[in-house]
């Protein structure tokens, strides 16, 4: 299927939002729900803490009886029991009386204050004090962090290590979540063949984005599986078919040159419906999504770079907002090194090395050149608007890892 007009990104990326989905939710297990999507309000079954508790080591006592004491005045009290974490005392502490208490440990009746270990000696029941606290002091309090009946997370929160501790502290020891997209990634192309040390036949070369796409794709939440085809219409055809029926997204490198006889979006265009086919961007001109069965596919180039630039045009997004997880580029100003071309009607990520001031474009950009991707550490986007930058012009600046999931 052959399309001439070039889409712009920002009408492309517009119809990939027009489908997006949504994946169903599943319930599981509260110890593997780090890095997943609620799909529930979270609601606390429990106080947090449950009862007013020790802040730290030391003496419950009555916050009055240690008023002026210092260590030019200090103050005699007796010890009547011990409280470790987890434990409890069912005596009273009343006038002049403390109980030893480790932090966590619940406060016991009659106390209002815990003096800190420090300010103490003691001898056998004996306590002698050397400070004073006032009421409540290192005691935390009941509900301090969580009350019981309160909504404490919202649906479609992404779970932190902070929100797991939380949801724990709630009661929960299973949660519902987004399911994680199950993605089809099919390599296409004949002369692709497998990592080796062994010398390459002619005219092959090694498969290296099975490895970089499958990446990002667990890299945006998802899971993906891997499948190849040779560069007929028929074997594209029938894996993308095959496809369509068992993964909620199928993606592709190879095959999708802005040409007549492109076999995938021919097969694509057979199977379903085609969205765009070449987009004014660079690199990564190809690109390519559609519909088939009512599931998304995005065609990418065979060239490395080009691959993992329209990954991260349209797909990550796509991944992300699949499990209602918001996802925007964080957009950065930075001062251009270099003089950057471009030319209006086209969308530029650039590869650059940038820090906290700066940005450099990395010289060597062809969209085949792996290298330049690992050299560097963010994009340099230049809008359809604009015919590049001059050097010391302020830049747009998206750095890789603020990507990831």
């Amino acid at each position: 299927m052959f399309l001439s007009k070039l889409d712009s990104l920002k009408n492309a990326v517009k119809l990939v939002e027009d489908h997006q989905k949504t994946t169903e939710t599943e319930e599981i297990s509260i110890y593997d729900a780090h890095k997943r999507v609620l799909a529930e309000d979270i609601i606390a079954f429990h106080d947090s803490p449950p009862f007013d508790k020790s802040a730290m080591d030391g003496f419950a006592l009555i916050a009055e009886n240690t008023f002026g004491a210092s260590n030019s005045a200090p103050k005699q009290l007796k010890i009547i029991d011990s409280i470790g974490a987890g434990d409890f005392s069912s005596k009273k502490v009343n006038e002049n009386e403390a109980i030893v208490i480790a932090t966590g440990a619940p406060i016991p009746e009659g106390a209002n204050a815990v003096l800190m270990k420090e300010y103490t000696t003691t001898d056998g029941d004996d306590l002698t004090i050397y400070s004073q606290v006032t009421p409540g002091e290192n005691v935390s309090p009941k509900s301090e962090d969580i009350e019981k009946g309160q909504k404490i997370l919202d649906k479609n929160t992404f779970i932190r290590y902070q929100e797991l501790g939380l949801i724990a502290s709630a009661g929960y020891d299973r949660v519902k979540v987004y399911k994680k997209p199950r993605v089809k990634l099919i390599i296409t192309g004949n002369e692709l063949v497998e990592p080796t040390k062994d010398e390459i036949d002619r005219a092959k070369i090694i498969n290296s984005n099975q490895f970089t796409i499958k990446a990002m794709v667990e890299d945006s939440g998802a899971i993906c599986d891997i499948a190849h085809a040779g560069d007929t219409f028929d074997e594209v055809k029938d894996a993308i078919l095959e496809a369509s029926n068992d993964y909620d997204v199928i993606m592709t490198t190879g095959g999708t040159a802005i040409s007549k006889g492109d076999v995938v979006l021919d097969a694509v265009d057979e199977l379903g419906e085609i969205l765009f086919h070449g987009v004014a961007i660079r690199p990564g001109k190809p690109a390519g999504a559609g519909i088939i069965n009512g599931k998304m596919i995005f065609t990418f180039s065979g060239q490395p770079v080009a691959a993992m630039s329209q990954f991260d045009m349209f797909a990550r997004k796509y991944l992300f907002e699949m499990q209602a997880r918001d996802f925007e580029y964080h957009i950065v100003k930075r001062t251009s090194q270099l003089k950057i071309p471009s030319q209006l009607g086209r969308t530029d990520f650039i590869r650059a090395v940038s820090d906290d001031e700066h940005a450099k474009h990395v010289l060597n950009r062809g969209s085949g050149i792996i290298r330049s991707m690992v050299e560097a550490n963010s994009y340099i986007i230049i809008d359809e608007n604009d015919e590049g930058y001059q050097k010391d012009d302020l830049v747009d600046v998206v750095f890789f890892d603020s990507l990831l999931w």
